[in-house]
């Protein structure tokens, strides 16, 4: 073999070790997959892309004078998008992301800038809670959820769970509204 092919074949073979060292770095990076009802980030969202303001549709009444407005994210780039960017909450707002038919359904905190309350919600009632989850700026994450179907999923302000006496077993019985007005600043 002369000089030049062996160069060549040499070229050829550190491409390769640098394209598999990438490819491996980057399969470090990804999350394991979730079943289909998730709340992650599009493949196409970047930090950089505009957080999304829903109207609000539902509210969530614990008492006759203490109610929880919701935006609704009913939609699937809505539910993928959820409160990501979005700067924080405040108390008694929320977003409410329903699941017709119930799903199992995991969520995580990637691109989310601020710690949340997750509230799962089966057959009307509160049937886990997923305190504090924490912001998660790079991949992996962790998933959050429990280990059954679900009819959706309320995010709150972290620590509004606990300030508002929501329990495992908590009713949750949600009004809808006519679109009303969004949290955008």
């Amino acid at each position: 073999m002369d000089g030049q092919a062996l160069r060549g074949l040499r070229l050829l073979g550190l491409t390769v070790l640098v394209l598999a060292a990438g490819w491996a770095h980057a399969a470090t990076d990804l999350p394991a997959p979730d079943p289909p009802a998730t709340h992650a980030p599009a493949t196409d969202s970047s930090p950089k892309a505009p957080p999304q303001f829903l109207p609000i549709e539902a509210r969530w009444c614990l008492e006759a004078d203490r109610c929880i407005d919701l935006e609704v994210a009913d939609a699937p780039r809505e539910q993928t998008l959820g409160l990501q960017q979005r700067p924080p909450l405040p108390p008694l707002r929320g977003m409410w992301f329903p699941y017709d038919p119930p799903a199992l359904a995991r969520f995580w905190m990637h691109h989310t800038p601020e710690p949340l309350d997750m509230l799962f919600v089966r057959d009307g009632q509160v049937i886990a809670i997923e305190p504090k989850t924490q912001p998660c700026p790079r991949l992996p994450c962790r998933s959050y959820g429990p280990d059954q179907a679900v009819d959706g999923v309320i995010e709150l302000a972290a620590g509004q769970a606990a300030a508002q006496a929501i329990v495992i077993g908590t009713r949750v019985q949600l009004e809808r509204l006519p679109s009303g007005p969004s949290l955008a600043p």
